[in-house]
This record gives structure tokens, C-alpha cells and sequence, in this order.
């Protein structure tokens, strides 16, 4: 069926609510609107959905979101998963709460438990749940730090991670053959309540979410830092109540949230685009911690599973710290007081992605612990614990990405941007006890393992141009891959897709060792890097820089010289 058949399905068939009907029918002479709309489904990819709100079947709306959950029912009842039940959490974006509960019917109409949490809620703490209640399965109605017109839909298996293969390959195969949307069950909530299909959850999840994270504290917050001055926003998120509560039961005094973005707001109108990567959601952040003299500026991304950190520095104006570098904070204050605590497992490992900067090895090696590299996505990392714990292997300490994800403990399977939060603000206040700032903690972490830097260039193609424009680049990069890139030469070509690792001196072919994905990594002489890959989430194509430098000036210099190479511009 063509995209104008489906178009004219959709304006006409009565199984379509009256609202979608006649948003469709404004587009009636907008052709290249009804073509993006309609030209393919929505993508169930190997984490869920996600897309641009509207009606269409290339857009994120109950009708897709009903499919999607049509199929992870199908498969949970082919998995006898179905008394086990799903659990279900949702941000603050436009439609995420109807999307919830439209899930929450569509799997109680196959005779499958609902335990839906009773207000927006973080996605770590979703994953918590899942394992606390024993469900099979997972849903968070999230589309992370997209721009406000996005919603998504991840799930989750029960280790309380994002399906991995081959659960996400059979799941999507479910979702696919459904090619009638009429034929996806629900039902109505007040019956749904009265067999005991539907459950509502909240404040006892919550209370044993927090009791987990404080386990988690290494060294208790010294009565002279507990005024310690911290800003945070949760940029009209999920992290306002669980990142207060759990500061204020650690002990801290003195946190000042920024009352423009401390509710939630699915316009995410002081930010528009709610990503802590980007220094200008920081503009009214900075402000009130000038106001009251911050040490520290916190900001969580709107399901709260990733955090961005400014530090005052030496001249008092705030640095933003990048994802690799508060990850590697977080990490060196982990493994070093756990090494003081005597409480390092002797098989420790400590988990990245591959375009995660390459401090994390050298951090690894000093503690003796396990170095392991997964593809890009924090599931993979939750892969790893679970994986850990089937073979008594290794003992997860720590693990991040270098967009913001971190996850310290085991209580979640997914990038927690509330522990995060304890953690560094537990650090900070160990630092502050030693009489050293977190920045000049960061310049000591330098020091220790090398001046590591790096970069992300993102380029946004819309819609299928675009789509086809990403392709054809990565194509010519397969076909010609980069024989030199800032002065440096490439040493070894990396393709995860073919899972080929090429060495350009010898011709020597080995492989990746890790499943395939579509990414290309050009290993540089001196410690440099470059990958490059589609956006899984966002219509872009992304490239990874890294170096190593004699100081930070130096490394400033190399970076700035490799991201400018003209063998990575796109034109």
C-alpha cells in the first residue's frame, strides 16, 4: 500500500478517532507532509519507539503506541511472561500520561497485569521497579532530550534492562506482523480495574528506590559540608522530587532548585531543547547560582537517566564538565574510596561504550579492575551486569557513556541520573572536606591518567533526503575509509557493522568481537580517535572525537585541528 492509499485509510476509516481524521485532512494538499507521515511506520527499533507527535503511521500517537504494545504482548504471552505482569512509568512530554494508559489497556485486554506509577517518574526508577515487582517486562513513555514535538516508548525485559538481542529482533518481529490496527485489543480502565488487571503504584516504589541509592553512599557527608551550595534543575523533568529528596536525606541543606524550570512543562518553554549537553540550558541555572555563590550546577534531562555538571573554577566563573569528563569524576572518586574502604571486589570491572573517551581504560587499569567496551546504548552496559551476575565473573563498580549516562550500583539496569547526583554531590563534599574543589579535583584526575579530550560534532538531515543522505555517508566511508585525519594517521578501521577491525599497516583483518551496529571507528596514532554513526534516536548523523595532549592546551589544540579535518566535514 502506498503512502496516499494509507493517507486516505486514515482520513476515512472510522476506527480513527475524529481528531486524527481531521488533522490529516488539513494536510489534503501538503504532499510532502502526507508523503513523511505515511511513507513507512514508525521504526520499533531495538529499543522502542520514538517520533514526532501526530497522526500518520510515521508518527508517534495512541494508534502506534497500541501496536507497538500489541506486539510486546503477543510476545510476552508466547514467553508465558503474562501473570508476571508489566510495569509502566512516564515523563512530562505532551501525550506521555494517555500513552501510558493506553498501554497499560492494551496489555490488560491480552490478560496481562498493568502496574502503572501514578505520576511522572524517572526512567531508572522504572527500571528499579520491574525488578522489585517481578514483572517480565517494562515501559517508559520517554523520548529523552529530544525537542519538545518528540515522544518515545522503551522497553524493558525483566533484568530490568532495554531489550537486548535476541529479545528486541523477536519483539520487533511481533510489532511487524501486525499490519491491521483494528485488530489490537483494549479495554475500558474501570474494567480493567475490576478483574485486577490494572494497579496503580507510587510512594512505596519510591521509598524503596531511595533506601537503595543510599546504600549506595561511601563516606557520609561531614557535618561542615552539609551547606554546601548546590543549584539544580530538572529542566521541567522527572528529577524534581526524587533529586531533592534524596539530597535533603543525605543531609545537604542548601539546595536551590531554579523555580523557572523546577515544574514539569511539555513545551519545555525556558529550554526548548531539554539536553544538560548543551550549555545554553545552564543560562538561568548560572544566573541563580551566582546569586547565591554555588559550588555546584546540576541539571537532569526530562526522564532524568542523564545529568550535565558545571564546577566553579579557579576564576570563579563555572567550566561545564563533558559527559567523559564527569563520568571519569565519578569514576576515579568510586574506585578510589572503595580501594580505601577496602571495599573494591577483587574482579571489578568497569564498564564504557565505544565512543566513551579513553580515560575510562586508564582509570580501569590503575585499580586493577576489568576494562569492558560495549556498543553505544546503556543497555548494552545492563547487559553486562546481568551477564555478570549468571557467571560470577566480574563485579559491576561502575559504568558510562560519554552522553551524560552514568550508573553507580546495581539497583537500576539503565543510566541513573539520581545517584549520579548523590554520588557527585557526595564527592564534592569529600573534596570540599580536603580542602579541594571539584575542579581542581578534575585537573588532578588529569594529571593522574593523561589530558584526554573530545568532542561530538551532530549533523541534523530531516526527513527521507536525509535519511538517504546518511547512508550514502556512511557508505563512502566504508568504501574509502580515512588514511590520515589531523596530522595523525590512522592506525586501525574499525567497522562494526561488517565486525571487522582492519589494520591499515599489515592488512591484518580481526574482529570487532561485539554484535553488529552500524558505527566506524578510526583508530589515530597518539591516543586519538574518531567514530562515526547514525543517531538512533534523532535524524542526525554524529561524529566522535578524542585525543590525548601533554596539557590541556595541547589536547585543546589537537582536537580542534582533528574536528576541523576536512576528511570528516559533510557537506
Amino acid at each position: 500500500m502506498g503512502y496516499l492509499e494509507k493517507y486516505k485509510q486514515w482520513t476515512t476509516d472510522e476506527y480513527f478517532d475524529a481528531q486524527t481524521r481531521n488533522e490529516l485532512l488539513a494536510l489534503e494538499n501538503n504532499d510532502g507532509e502526507i508523503k513523511d507521515r505515511f511513507y513507512k511506520d514508525l521504526e520499533f527499533g531495538t529499543g522502542g519507539l520514538r517520533g514526532v507527535l501526530g497522526a500518520g503511521n510515521n508518527r508517534m500517537n495512541l494508534y502506534t503506541v497500541r501496536k507497538a504494545t500489541q506486539g510486546l504482548a503477543n510476545f510476552i504471552i508466547k514467553q508465558g511472561g503474562q501473570e508476571k505482569g508489566v510495569v509502566i512509568a512516564y515523563d512530562s512530554r505532551r501525550m506521555s500520561p494517555e500513552f501510558a494508559a493506553d498501554a497499560a489497556l492494551c496489555l490488560n485486554a491480552n490478560g496481562i497485569k498493568a502496574y502503572v506509577f501514578e505520576s511522572l517518574r524517572p526512567t531508572p526508577e522504572l527500571s528499579f521497579a520491574l525488578r522489585e515487582l517481578g514483572c517480565i517486562s517494562g515501559i517508559v513513555i520517554t523520548a529523552s532530550h529530544n525537542p519538545p514535538e518528540y515522544n518515545g516508548y522503551k522497553v524493558y525485559w525483566e533484568d530490568g534492562a532495554q531489550i537486548t538481542y535476541p529479545k528486541d529482533v523477536e519483539i520487533i518481529s511481533e510489532v511487524n506482523a501486525i499490519t491491521d490496527y483494528s485488530a489490537v485489543k483494549t479495554m475500558d480502565l474501570e474494567t480493567a480495574k475490576e478483574k485486577g488487571l490494572y494497579h496503580i503504584i507510587g510512594a512505596e516504589i519510591d521509598d524503596r528506590y531511595m533506601e537503595e541509592l543510599k546504600k549506595l553512599v561511601v563516606n557520609p557527608i561531614a557535618e561542615e559540608c552539609k551547606d554546601m551550595k548546590i543549584v539544580y534543575t530538572p529542566l521541567h523533568g522527572t528529577g524534581n522530587l526524587p533529586v531533592r529528596r534524596i539530597l535533603k536525606e543525605l543531609g545537604f541543606t542548601n539546595v536551590y532548585v531554579v523555580p523557572e524550570q523546577e515544574l514539569p512543562d511539555a513545551n519545555f518553554s525556558t529550554v526548548g531543547y531539554p539536553n544538560p549537553e548543551d550549555p545554553k540550558v545552564f543560562t538561568l541555572a548560572k544566573k541563580l547560582a551566582d546569586e547565591v555563590g554555588a559550588d555546584i550546577i546540576l541539571a537532569t534531562d526530562p526522564d532524568a537517566d542523564r545529568l550535565g555538571v558545571q564546577v566553579r573554577g579557579t576564576d570563579g566563573e563555572f567550566v561545564l564538565l563533558t559527559g567523559n569528563m564527569s563520568g571519569a569524576l565519578i569514576a576515579e572518586y568510586v574506585f578510589s574510596q572503595k580501594a580505601a574502604h577496602n571495599t573494591l571486589p577483587a574482579n571489578a570491572a568497569l564498564i564504557k561504550t565505544i565512543v566513551t573517551g579513553n580515560m575510562a581504560d586508564r582509570i580501569a587499569a590503575h585499580y586493577n579492575a576489568k576494562l569492558i567496551e560495549v556498543l553505544t546504548g546503556f543497555k548494552y552496559i545492563g547487559e553486562q551486569i546481568k551477564l555478570f551476575e549468571e557467571t560470577g565473573s566480574n563485579e559491576y563498580v561502575f559504568g558510562f557513556e560519554e552522553s551524560y549516562g552514568c550508573l553507580i550500583g546495581t539497583h537500576s539496569r539503565d543510566k541513573d541520573a539520581v545517584v549520579a547526583v548523590m554520588t557527585l554531590c557526595e564527592a564534592a563534599a569529600y573534596y570540599k572536606s580536603q580542602g579541594i574543589t571539584l575542579y581542581e579535583q578534575m585537573n588532578r584526575v588529569f594529571e593522574k591518567y593523561g589530558y584526554f579530550k573530545e568532542d561530538l560534532v551532530s549533523v541534523t538531515l530531516k526527513g527521507i533526503e536525509g535519511m538517504e543522505k546518511i547512508k550514502e555517508i556512511m557508505g563512502n566511508y566504508r568504501k574509502n575509509p580515512v588514511k590520515e585525519a589531523g596530522g595523525l594517521k590512522v592506525l586501525k578501521f574499525r567497522d562494526y557493522e561488517k565486525d571487522t577491525i582492519t589494520d591499515l599497516a599489515t592488512g591484518d583483518v580481526t574482529p570487532t568481537g561485539l554484535p553488529k551496529s552500524d558505527v566506524l571507528y578510526f583508530e589515530l596514532e597518539e591516543d586519538a580517535w574518531c567514530a562515526v554513526r547514525p543517531s538512533g534516536t534523532e535524524p542526525k548523523i554524529k561524529f566522535y572525537f578524542g585525543v590525548k595532549g601533554t596539557s590541556l592546551t595541547d589536547a585543546s589544540e589537537k582536537l580542534d585541528k582533528l574536528v576541523h579535518d576536512p576528511a570528516f566535514a559533510v557537506g
